[in-house]
């Protein structure tokens, strides 16, 4: 699997975006221009938000404002065996 990029979070652990997660990331409307903004989001978040799906796996949510487009820009992060690999991203009206 291709790596596109790699950063390193503001908690200090690794995380990855895939090219199957880039091509994923990209059918989300107006996401094309904002590769950049995922890592600094990474690096900078502005909230992270700890979710569970209730069994085995638990993810994160950074989220960071961004005024045009007026919304923040989410990026779901998960970690297996303590490798993070983003899942997604997208804009979303409110932090949830």
């Amino acid at each position: 699997m291709l790596n596109i990029f790699e950063v390193i979070d503001k908690t200090g652990r690794k995380i990855r975006l895939t090219q199957e997660q880039l091509v994923h990331i990209l059918r989300h409307k107006g996401m094309e221009q904002h590769l950049e903004d995922i890592k600094q989001i990474l690096i900078n978040p502005q909230k992270v938000i700890l979710r569970s799906d209730g069994e085995t796996a638990d993810y994160y949510l950074y989220f960071k404002y961004r005024k045009s487009p007026s919304k923040y820009l989410q990026v779901t992060v998960k970690y297996l065996n303590g490798d993070g690999f983003i899942i997604t991203a997208y804009f979303v009206k409110d932090i949830h």
